[in-house]
């Protein structure tokens, strides 16, 4: 009986062990699944803050989600990646995680990621190419209307209405912007409600409705602090300083630049910089300091813009091209393998001829670009010049007014010294007279009508005396008080 007990136990150990143990991996496996959708979740949170954090902690969920071979979990890994890659405006390495990204999402027919990854890519070729931002965007914003995806839709309204207001068609952009902000708001969505209202503050700047503009700007800045959503309020303050100097109110626009920089630095966002280096520009333009203006005119000339397109195009449609073809030899081996040659030769022959068409044409830019430049410095210098040269002819008038002013204090400077004088000998002399002439009469030595005579001639004299001190005194040509008798 024991040794029929010993037996059933053994069976039972070896039945149940291997349930126990397959149930000890399926939740480990489900702890590191919800690990993985933890750090992409919040690591996609930090895009707006520091894109470094961003792919640091995408990073390790990849990691991990390799590790358990999460299909979806390395797809959105590689998703949130490039999103940190774009807003740190590593154009190649996000259409690359991208790109990765698709491909697992396809794996799994993961038909709200391929949505997500397709708004992605339309936002790296938006600025690029208008239709093909457009057409991945439109790509997004079926799937997500097929799964009634609202979030997705909303902020694909709002990158389709970008598009729309780069190709200055406003009308369109501002029908998508405006359905985009009521989305979000009814979605409670507090950063799609920002970059709703920061989007329109740029359109209406572009309108020239500067009102409108400033109240959706200041809006979006305001709950941007709130949220410390530092990329934002960088690029938000670009745009208000526009407005402000567009209004004339300089001091302002000088405030909101200083402000927006210091984020723009913390984040080492080497375009934000460069454009705030340019708005920098105008702003001192508007306030004819040419000496400054002409600094940061100089400042951003050496930068070089075409870093900013840099073949972008060329590089994600070549990169697409690569992913294409190696998913093409994963479901068809054998007939890739007869026509990789060929194929290798085509996609090679079109990408030379793109990317030798883009060479050509960012060559025109930076020409167009540099005779621009060029230009403005022409203008700047010359209105400069012109100014040194009134300065120069004020100058010399200051001096020519100085030496005349200078001789005229002296020339009256002598006369008031002779004035002086004849106050203290000319004129005492009559004064002088008459005190004697009191004195006689006071003793009675003196006839009335001889004290009146004398007194008389008395008067005469000093008037006469007088008559010709103002005469002297108020006449220009004389340099002295003397008489010219």
């Amino acid at each position: 009986m024991n040794m029929l007990n010993l037996v059933l136990i053994l069976i039972s150990f070896f039945i149940y062990t291997p349930g126990i143990q397959k149930s000890s991996i399926n939740l480990k496996i489900s702890s590191d699944t919800s690990t993985v959708i933890k750090l992409n979740s919040q690591a996609f949170r930090s895009r707006l803050t520091d894109p470094d954090i961003t792919i640091s902690e995408a990073k390790k969920a990849l990691a991990l989600a390799e590790q358990i071979n999460y299909i979806n979990g390395i797809a959105e890994s590689y998703r949130v990646i490039g999103v940190g890659n774009s807003y740190k405006n590593s154009i190649e390495a996000a259409i690359d995680n991208y790109l990765n990204a698709l491909s697992y999402f396809k794996q799994t027919n993961n038909l709200e990621g391929e949505a997500k990854v397709y708004n992605n890519i339309g936002n790296l070729y938006r600025g690029i190419d208008y239709n093909k931002s457009l057409e991945n965007f439109e790509k997004s914003l079926t799937i997500a209307t097929k799964l009634n995806i609202k979030d997705l839709i909303a902020g694909l309204k709002l990158n389709i209405g970008t598009a729309y207001q780069q190709q200055q068609n406003y009308s369109k952009a501002l029908t998508y912007y405006q359905e985009s902000l009521s989305m979000f708001e009814n979605l409670d969505n507090k950063i799609g409600i920002i970059q709703s209202h920061q989007n329109l503050g740029v359109l209406y700047l572009n309108l020239r409705d500067f009102n409108s503009a400033e109240s959706h700007l200041i809006n979006a800045l305001k709950k941007s602090k709130e949220e410390k959503l530092n990329n934002s309020i960088a690029a938000i303050n670009l745009t208000l300083s526009s407005v402000h100097i567009a209004q004339s109110r300089y001091e302002e626009a000088e405030k909101t630049i200083e402000e927006g920089l210091k984020y723009a630095e913390l984040l080492q966002d080497s375009k934000l910089i460069h454009n705030y280096t340019l708005t920098s520009y105008e702003l001192e333009s508007k306030r004819k300091n040419y000496f400054q203006a002409l600094n940061y005119l100089r400042k951003a000339y050496r930068v070089d813009s075409a870093r900013y397109v840099n073949n972008v195009s060329d590089k994600i449609r070549l990169l697409q091209a690569q992913h294409v073809q190696l998913e093409k030899q994963k479901e068809n081996e054998l007939t890739i393998a007869r026509q990789k040659n060929t194929r290798v030769f085509l996609w090679a022959s079109i990408a030379i001829a793109i990317m030798a068409f883009f060479v050509i044409f960012l060559l025109v830019k930076i020409v167009g670009k540099s005779a621009n430049n060029n230009r403005e410095l022409s203008r700047l210098n010359l209105e400069i010049s012109k100014q040194k040269d009134d300065l120069d002819t004020i100058n010399q008038n200051l001096e020519e007014i100085i030496e005349d002013r200078t001789r005229d204090i002296k020339i009256k400077n002598k006369k008031l010294s002779e004035y002086s004088s004849h106050l203290s000998h000319q004129i005492r002399s009559p004064v002088a007279t008459l005190k004697g002439l009191m004195l006689l009469d006071k003793d009675n030595l003196i006839e009335r009508d001889e004290l009146l005579e004398q007194i008389g001639k008395c008067v005469y004299d000093l008037d006469d005396k007088i008559i010709n001190m103002n005469e002297n005194l108020n006449n220009p040509q004389k340099s002295s008080l003397m008489s010219d008798e």
